[in-house]
């Protein structure tokens, strides 16, 4: 194991192991649970430079897969066991992903790690991670949601995948590599060239998958067919779409992009322009107490026109309407329609377009251009 030169141990566990395991169960609050990179991108260099934080970077040495990847639901409180079979890494047996903030945050990490430390060690595994980044981009510039798969996984997992940010933190990642920005500031100009261009891929792929309604440039689905750049499903209740969500952390990355060209600014412009005619007025989402539920609680829309505008994670592609879904795949036209289960275990409203309609005045100004004449969704 990776960490055996960190802690040497004999019989058992030393002490400080002891002592740093329990730790990891504080900082995960589940007392065992899943606990990885990323429940860390925010740790300040006091920690790094720690005894726990030292244990914990190993641990997490010891789950980068042999592609370079890490999977989701690893647990850092321990190292991988080494000789274990390919599920040992993480969940989905084993396959790395940028999915569950996977990867990309493991390279963020350590990459500042390397930074603080000067531990060759997080610089080998930062500069595999963002070889495996950039090896798992497809020729148009798209990412799937975890790769390489096996026969038998062959379904979503494939698609172009913007499902909670998945693809856009991979370009956030690959932007700054390339400009040498934060914690890449190390990193070696043949490696900074590689990210640029798969960045640039990257970009010419969002604009390919942005949804035209009508002949009027939109928003985004969660997912796109890794061929067609078609709007595709992944769960069950995770349908073709326009996303309310996912969108936001899109429309923001191009609005961050310096002399953008022409496409970029008509797609920005389609998108703040869906988000406006996409909002729901009057509307407000609580959590009310329900005795013997299996939260205590119950999520529930209520009337309120003091409430400020939200927006649903799903829009019709045809209607512009929002709607719910059940593990059934049965489209709902409110949220009390679906079951409690699903109800109160996804994110189905947010004020995920207020920051894109508060950025658009300044990125306008900054461009020096005015507003286009916006256009009416039916919804």
């Amino acid at each position: 194991m990776r960490c055996k030169s960190l802690f040497k141990m004999t019989r058992g566990p030393s002490l400080i192991v002891l002592i740093l395991m329990a730790a990891m169960t504080t900082l995960s609050g589940s007392g065992g649970g899943a606990f990885t990179g990323a429940d860390l991108r925010h740790k300040d260099e006091i920690w790094i430079r720690s005894d726990e934080g030292r244990y914990v970077l190993g641990n997490i040495l010891s789950f980068q897969t042999p592609a370079g990847g890490w999977c989701k639901a690893y647990d850092a409180h321990q190292p991988r066991v080494e000789g274990g079979n390919s599920a040992s890494f993480g969940g989905w047996n084993g396959t790395p992903t940028i999915d569950n903030n996977a990867t990309w945050a493991e390279i963020r990490l350590l990459a500042r790690a390397y930074l603080v430390t000067n531990r060759p060690e997080y610089a080998t595994a930062a500069l595999a991670g963002i070889e495996f980044l950039l090896a798992r981009q497809y020729p148009n510039g798209g990412w799937p949601q975890r790769s390489p798969l096996d026969a038998g996984q062959h379904q979503y997992g494939i698609h172009i995948t913007f499902n909670d940010g998945a693809m856009t933190e991979v370009m956030r990642l690959l932007g700054d590599v390339a400009a040498g920005r934060g914690e890449f500031t190390w990193i070696p100009p043949n490696l900074r060239s590689k990210a640029k261009i798969a960045f640039d891929r990257g970009i010419d792929c969002i604009l390919k998958c942005q949804i035209t309604v009508d002949g009027h440039l939109t928003a985004w689905c969660q997912q796109f067919d890794e061929t067609t750049f078609a709007p595709a499903g992944a769960r069950a209740y995770e349908l073709p779409s326009i996303s309310g969500a996912e969108s936001a952390g899109i429309v923001l990355l191009l609005m961050g992009l310096s002399n953008p060209d022409e496409r970029v600014r008509k797609a920005i412009s389609g998108a703040c322009a869906w988000y406006a005619n996409a909002e729901i007025h009057g509307k407000r989402v609580e959590s009310r107490p329900v005795q013997g539920s299996p939260k205590g609680c119950d999520k529930v829309v209520v009337d309120d026109p003091k409430a400020p505008p939200i927006w649903a994670r799903y829009y019709d592609l045809d209607s512009g309407e929002p709607f719910f879904c059940d593990r059934d795949g049965i489209k709902h036209k409110t949220l009390a329609e679906i079951s409690y289960e699903r109800r109160n275990g996804y994110a189905w409203y947010g004020n995920w377009g207020e920051k894109v309609l508060e950025q658009y005045p300044k990125w306008l100004k900054q461009q020096n251009v005015n507003p286009p004449a916006t256009h009416a969704i039916q919804h």
